[in-house]
């Protein structure tokens, strides 16, 4: 598989979401106090973003 979302534990042990593409970290969200609340954030960026606009701002 060529990228995919990964739930993990960060040092403090809050539960925070990273998106993998190619081996490479494109993105990781906040922390989150739930693994609930990590899956949630994934449901959330799949239905609200697949018409997201790219926006350059250094134009």
């Amino acid at each position: 598989m060529a990228h995919r979302f990964e739930i993990y534990k960060d040092k403090v042990g809050e539960h925070r979401v990273r998106f993998v593409q190619n081996g490479e970290v494109v993105f990781s969200t906040d922390a989150y106090s739930s693994k609930s609340g990590a899956k949630k954030a994934i449901e959330n960026i799949r239905k609200n973003t697949p018409g997201a606009e790219v926006f350059d701002a250094t134009i």
